[in-house]
């Protein structure tokens, strides 16, 4: 028995399931988990000292690799001056004014702990701001695990294939109205019926919680026409995209101003961290300005603002970072669809900048339904072979793989011929 499967077990007698968030416990793929002992570069190690080419960089925040020098440092310094003071500080100030900077919708910001946190504030603006109950998410767009938003959700839910979650009263889930992604019709129809009572639609940009699925031409600019004639507040969730493709978020890339952006993965550095910021009208509406609380004792925690300070400097410097991780995630889609064409095996990469999914389906994977009709079992397989082979993809079908500037021409040589060999034994 490796000290993986032994800490895995011993886990599982104490903490439920055996992990602290569910897709770690790999249920979607079999067998145990592997424990991290550390990460460096593209590179992680587990317990039993075995390396791995790291596609999943802890869900996405790690763009720059794992123990960036100039993060580690900058943290070792802030360190010994402290963990936490439950007080203001410059650098809160600072990583704000970077934020604006970068995305300019963004007049106010708040710093929190998560984005399910951001996300759930933002929605208590919405409501109080409108005067409206009702939310519209999308099928298959994760946006944290708060009550409102776990109907039809992607991320975990996808995963353990559970279609809601019990200890949401019908009453709450009530209020929130599912649609699919990209489904412009349905779109329409449901702000005609339903307008004059929603306060606000929530959608990930580019979705990256049922795989990544991205936004068709018209999709997001339609829905900013629609709610902006029916007074809906738009909310974007860029968790996962923000910074992750450009300096700033996907509404720098298609020109659409959301009133509430919700950030979270880059902007701490690989540290917990969330930030909500919208127009200022509407942020007023925050405590100690406005009548809507919100409160946390270590939001804009000195420790994690460090980290996201440093890493939001270096990607303002360096632009060129972006440019660098499309072409190498492009070429690294490109050798993977040819092995498994080449095989005769049907796959279908959805990819963006530096997120990627390989989709084991023949259809174009456009929603939350397309995305649940791949073959989840022939991925188990993929996933099993390139673990053996010393390469870590998401341990779930409906889950991005990100690449960061630490990876390496021989990184992708390998993941390369990794992939090669697993092809041919699934």
């Amino acid at each position: 028995m490796s000290i993986s499967q032994e800490l895995y077990f011993k886990s599982s007698q104490l903490i439920p399931g055996g992990v602290n968030s569910p897709v770690r416990a790999w249920t979607a793929v079999g067998g145990g988990p592997l424990f991290i002992a550390r990460g460096q570069g593209s590179k992680i190690y587990d317990v039993d000292g075995k390396e791995y080419i790291d596609y999943v960089l802890s869900w996405g925040p790690l763009i720059l690799g794992h123990a960036y020098k100039q993060v580690v440092e900058g943290i070792k310094k802030q360190l010994e001056k402290g963990l936490s003071y439950g007080a203001p500080t410059e650098q809160e100030l600072i990583l704000a004014e970077l934020i604006r900077e970068a995305m300019p919708s963004m007049e106010m910001v708040r710093l929190v702990n998560s984005g399910t946190e951001a996300i759930m504030t933002a929605l208590r603006i919405a409501r109080a701001y409108t005067g409206r109950k009702k939310i519209l998410k999308f099928e298959g767009c994760y946006h944290g695990h708060s009550d409102s938003l776990l109907a039809r959700a992607g991320s975990g839910l996808a995963t353990l294939g559970i279609p809601g979650c019990p200890g949401v009263p019908e009453e709450v889930a009530s209020l929130t109205l599912t649609i699919p992604y990209n489904d412009l019709n349905t779109l329409k129809e449901i702000i005609n019926v339903h307008g004059d009572d929603i306060a606000a639609a929530i959608v990930e940009p580019v979705a990256g919680n049922m795989g990544v699925v991205i936004p068709e031409k018209e999709f997001l600019p339609e829905l900013r026409r629609l709610t902006q004639d029916k007074g809906i507040l738009l909310i974007f969730d860029e968790v996962i995209t923000g910074f992750r493709f450009t300096w700033g978020g996907w509404q720098n890339v298609v020109g659409i101003s959301p009133d509430l952006t919700c950030l979270g993965k880059i902007i701490g550095g690989g540290l917990p961290i969330g930030a909500l910021g919208g127009k200022r009208d509407i942020m007023s509406l925050l405590a100690p300005l406005g009548p809507v609380y919100q409160a946390g004792t270590l939001s804009g925690n000195p420790v994690a603002t460090c980290a996201g300070l440093i890493t939001l400097q270096i990607l303002r410097e360096r632009k060129d970072i972006y440019t660098s991780l499309a072409d190498f995630t492009g070429t690294l889609c490109r050798e993977i669809e040819q092995i498994f064409t080449h095989r005769g095996l049907a796959i279908r990469i959805n990819h963006m900048g530096s997120m990627f999914t390989i989709f084991f389906t023949e259809e174009k994977v456009r929603d939350f339904a397309s995305a649940a009709r791949s073959d989840v079992k022939r991925y188990a397989q993929f996933f099993q072979e390139m673990i053996r082979q010393g390469i870590y993809p998401p341990p779930s079908q409906f889950e991005a793989w990100f690449t960061s500037i630490a990876h390496t021409a021989d990184d992708l040589e390998k993941t390369i011929a990794a992939c090669r060999r697993a092809v041919d034994l699934i």
